[in-house]
């Protein structure tokens, strides 16, 4: 499974990323995450909010922060 979260790096990016490493860690799935800050690179998957929550090339989430509940729902 190929992560990216897409952002600024601001808070709620970082957020999010722990979130979703959590949510990878109690579902027990191999996942590679990436960082992507560029906005050229976000805006090319349609997101115009961040922080944004990409799985295998699908936004799977924008512009807010969901719970590791709500990301493991995402992952499945």
């Amino acid at each position: 499974m190929e992560i990216k979260i897409l952002g600024s790096g601001c808070s709620s990016c970082n957020d999010l990323l722990k979130r979703t490493e959590q949510a990878v860690k109690e579902l027990g799935v191999e996942a590679s995450f990436e960082k992507v800050t560029d906005m050229k690179q976000i805006m090319s998957f349609g997101v115009m909010k961040t922080p944004a929550l990409v799985v295998d090339g699908k936004v799977k989430a924008s512009g807010r922060v969901p719970s590791v509940e709500d990301i493991k729902n995402l992952l499945k």
